[in-house]
């Protein structure tokens, strides 16, 4: 949550203030005047109970229409093309976002006839000519409110974000991560930022066909038959990727003893896989040092995080979340790694349905079309069971500083012929021959 302060709460304007207040969920806040209203928002991200409004306040002149009582008359009403009333205000991370333009718009889908959605703003004034159609493309972000942002530039925000209604992350079934394209039009008056006016596609798919998408549970999974891109000259990466190769859609632990440099190992694959266009990823901390927290900065930001001191069902419950959002991504065609520090940190069952989701999804569908991938990296003390690729590091060479510290014997992929070809998984089980001799 943005932390306001005085200085900004005073320079922002009545409507952004509603906006902010909306957010925080403060009751009867359209009956308080400006500086009632800062006190109340104040009160609220301090903990403190807001200030209840007067009794004898008065009602505001023009009481804006809540986004879901215009839902709710969108299903009531026929499809056709018309016109709509209402605004809600959305807020991102910070107070940029926070005092961002309230929705001026109700975005409707394509009418009987063709037509494209009418779209209307809470003033009177007359029709302007229509804006040609601006398309736009980003990964979504979703506010606590069920609003979002199209993030043109992930994960940064920027003044190009493009806003999405509640309305269309309802409809649309939205989550964090859907990459979704569309047309935008220009912020109005008295808006920041460009809204969305419909959702054409899914990543990659059709609005159309969504509803058509089976469950992840139906999908079918196949061994990976495509590596992960590293690349990277680091002497652990270099090591990982040619005795345990990784795929997309594989189900990996990092294990070791403490203090074998299981964190590390995963830290570095992270900042290999960071910035692949076609690759979404994900970061649950369950269980480590609120120190290692800091150490995460720079590299990638947690989608969750339940550090030591939080209860094993917080921890459960982080690891759950994301798990879940990204099963949903998958299901829709997305590419996705999930990075877990550490499964022991999180009660069995939920560490066993962590590993189980990872999967490369196979041809389906009356098309035979190939879904995406789920690929889970997690660190644990041991082989947690039922994964198709163990790195195994040694304690003793991570301590001495010779590196790579992998355990050539206990480190292996299974069907690595798949993603490294006949002749270099012959050339895998040489080496470890080699090293048991």
């Amino acid at each position: 949550m943005s932390i306001f302060d005085q200085g900004s709460l005073d320079a922002s304007s009545l409507a952004d203030l509603h906006a902010i207040a909306s957010e925080l969920s403060i009751d009867g806040y359209r009956r308080l005047r400006k500086a009632e209203l800062i006190d109340a928002i104040l009160a609220r991200q301090s903990g403190d109970p807001a200030p209840a409004p007067a009794a004898d306040a008065p009602a505001p002149a023009a009481e804006e229409e809540s986004e879901d009582r215009v839902a709710e008359r969108d299903e009531a009403e026929a499809p056709s093309s018309r016109r709509r009333r209402g605004r809600r205000g959305g807020r991102g991370r910070g107070s940029r976002e926070a005092a961002s333009a309230s929705e001026d718009t109700r975005v409707e889908g394509n009418s009987s006839d063709g037509e494209s959605a009418a779209v209307s703003t809470e003033t009177d004034e007359a029709p302007a000519e229509p804006e040609p159609e601006q398309l736009v493309e980003g990964v979504v972000e979703l506010l606590p409110g069920g609003s979002g942002f199209v993030r043109v530039n992930p994960p940064e925000p920027s003044d190009d974000d493009v806003y999405v209604s509640a309305a269309q992350v309802r409809r649309c079934e939205l989550v964090s991560g859907d990459r979704v394209s569309g047309p935008r039009r220009g912020p109005r008056r008295s808006e920041r930022f460009a809204s969305l006016v419909r959702v054409d596609a899914v990543n990659g798919q059709p609005v159309s066909e969504l509803a058509e998408a089976p469950r992840f549970e139906d999908l079918p999974a196949v061994f990976p038959t495509e590596r992960l891109r590293l690349g990277s000259e680091d002497p652990t990466i270099k090591a990982i990727e040619w005795l345990a190769p990784i795929g997309r859609g594989s189900r990996v632990t990092i294990v070791g003893p403490a203090r074998a440099g299981k964190t590390e190992a995963l830290r570095r694959l992270a900042r290999e896989l960071v910035g692949q266009d076609d690759l979404q990823l994900w970061l649950v901390l369950a269980g480590v040092r609120p120190e290692e927290l800091a150490d995460w900065a720079g590299v990638l930001e947690p989608a969750a995080a339940a550090p030591l001191g939080a209860s094993l069902e917080a921890r459960g419950q982080a690891v759950e979340v994301v798990i879940e959002q990204v099963r949903r991504l998958v299901s829709r065609g997305a590419h996705a790694v999930v990075l877990i520090d550490s499964l022991d940190g999180v009660p069995g069952p939920v560490a066993a349905r962590a590993l189980a989701s990872a999967r490369s999804v196979g041809p389906h569908g009356p098309d035979g079309r190939v879904g995406g991938s789920l690929t889970v990296i997690a660190t644990a003390a041991e082989p947690r069971g039922g994964e198709t690729t163990v790195i195994s590091l040694d304690a003793i060479l991570a301590g001495a500083g010779r590196f790579p510290a992998l355990d050539l014997v206990e480190s292996w992929t299974l069907r690595s012929e798949l993603l490294v070809g006949d002749a270099a998984a012959e050339a895998i089980l040489r080496a470890r021959a080699e090293a048991l001799e």
